[in-house]
């Protein structure tokens, strides 16, 4: 007679099934967390600024760090060689002949009492803030806006970013140590005296004393990167999109005396006083450098805030900026080679005017040590994070994804058939680039009938040598793009393809 399994026996082997089967049950995949975004955006900084594209008299350890981990573009440009439309094509994916903001339309002046800002972006414009708010990420713009005041339509606030700190009025990010800040349309008072950056100094006034009144307490950058940091920890469990706008080096020439000192006596320098506007200094190519170094720290310590929260590998980060060195203000690009061999400056459709560094680090996804060719531009941007997201409602964008290049999927790049700017300011400027044939026309308000240089950029990156004359089927081409992507402007300011009566 068969012995009964006792009922421990039974329960025992219950569990040891129920265990079995939980081993062997599907696990259900993890839901994969978007990346973080963080887009640093420097400010009149040159091609050749930093270490890592030859910069041989300025350190930028913590950028260099960037590209060594990242990828580095050689052929990248602005949307626009000046401030406040190069951000609003950035922002919106459109070039200069199809932006609504074309130009610096300044509104009000330099006094706190006439802040007005730039000419507004038009209300509920689609911008990389909105498409990545509808995807769910947490939004910030940090730093210098350009695209109206809090009491217009062009509100970051409104259009696409869920926090703001910052300088709104372009004017006055014109001062380092400005009285207050703008935090989400509210003025942030700072401990800084008023300061009239533009008060012009003589060699008899020109004592320690006077020199100091340019100095205040609070320095903005530093203002700006509190903010930042404090909006990376509280969005640390993501997934968020920061966009930092650093000031930096756009003038006045003004940086934290400590900063300064680290360069003093490395350079020739001789005082600045003032002659092209913008704040005096004793020591102008030592603020200079100074002013680039102390944002690159503040990027390391961005970098090392990723590192300690552990958003290192799930995040994103990409540098550049809006256009060219500048021309004034004590600022001596030639001292500093800041745009390397490329031609022009800042307010130039030449490449040094437009041509700007561009690096993109994230780990795991970026292979370290890559340096690109990749033609691209700062209006593929939106696009750009638009593939990375996964972002499928319909939008428009003369931009291209230049995802595939990050992600060393070169099989999958698409290229552009032409890259376009229509500049307004500086006489009216035109420029095209056409696979390695580069087209300029200058002086638009002057003479309607100016002809066209061109340039092949694959022997003459410089652009000294105008080949026109050789190429009339392809000058043709160019008037033909000009006559398609040109659309005429809400303001006759900024028409100089056909201007109104």
């Amino acid at each position: 007679m068969k012995q009964r399994p006792s009922l421990l026996n039974v329960c025992f082997i219950l569990l040891l099934a129920g265990g079995l089967l939980m081993a062997y049950r599907p696990q259900q995949a993890s839901p994969v967390r978007p990346p973080n975004i963080i887009y640093i955006y420097a400010d009149d900084l040159g091609y050749a600024e930093l270490g890592c594209y030859g910069q041989q008299k300025i350190r930028t350890p913590h950028l260099d760090q960037i590209a060594r981990e990242g990828m580095r573009f050689t052929q990248h440009y602005t949307s626009m060689p000046v401030c406040a439309p190069a951000r609003c094509m950035l922002l919106t994916g459109k070039h200069g002949g199809h932006s609504y903001i074309r130009g610096n339309y300044e509104m009000g002046g330099f006094a706190d009492s006439l802040e007005g800002g730039q000419m507004p972006l038009y209300p509920g414009a689609f911008t990389i803030g909105r498409m990545l708010q509808q995807a769910g990420y947490k939004t910030a713009c940090i730093g210098k806006w350009g695209l109206g005041m809090a009491s217009t339509t062009g509100n970051p606030n409104e259009q696409g970013f869920d926090y703001f700190y910052g300088y709104l009025d372009q004017k006055q990010a014109h001062n380092y140590y400005p009285t207050h800040l703008w935090e989400n349309g509210k003025p942030d008072r700072l401990n800084n005296p008023i300061i009239d950056v533009h008060r012009k100094l003589t060699p008899e006034t020109a004592t320690p004393e006077a020199f100091a009144y340019y100095r205040g307490n609070d320095y903005a950058i530093d203002k700006l990167a509190q903010k930042a940091e404090s909006f990376i920890r509280q969005n640390k469990n993501g997934p968020f999109f920061l966009y930092l706008p650093f000031t930096v080096p756009h003038a006045s020439l003004q940086a934290p005396e400590a900063a300064v000192n680290e360069y003093v006596g490395k350079f020739d320098d001789k005082p600045y006083l003032g002659q092209q506007s913008y704040a005096s200094t004793p020591y102008p190519r030592a603020t200079y450098a100074a002013m680039i170094t102390y944002m690159d720290t503040k990027v390391g310590q961005i970098m090392q805030l990723l590192k300690e929260l552990k958003l290192d590998d799930n995040t994103l980060v990409m540098f550049s900026s809006d256009n060219g060195t500048t021309f004034n203000g004590g600022v001596e690009a030639a001292y500093f080679n800041s745009v390397g061999t490329l031609r022009g400056l800042k307010m130039d459709v030449y490449e040094g005017g437009i041509r700007e560094p561009m690096l993109a680090r994230w780990p795991g996804k970026i292979k370290a040590g890559q340096v690109t060719d990749q033609v691209s531009v700062q209006y593929d941007l939106l696009a750009t994070l638009a593939d990375l997201v996964g972002y499928k409602q319909p939008f428009t964008t003369d931009g291209l994804s230049f995802l595939p290049t990050l992600l060393g999927q070169s099989d999958r790049q698409k290229q552009h058939p032409f890259l376009y700017w229509e500049y307004p300011e500086k006489g009216g400027q035109l420029a095209i680039r056409v696979g390695n044939w580069k087209a300029v026309k200058t002086n638009l308000r002057k003479n309607r009938a100016a002809t066209w240089e061109l340039y092949d950029l694959a022997h003459d990156v410089s652009e000294t040598t105008n080949v026109a004359a050789q190429h009339p089927d392809l000058l043709r081409q160019l008037d033909a793009i000009v006559a398609r992507e040109h659309r005429p402007t809400h303001i006759n300011e900024w028409e100089i393809i056909n201007p109104k009566l």
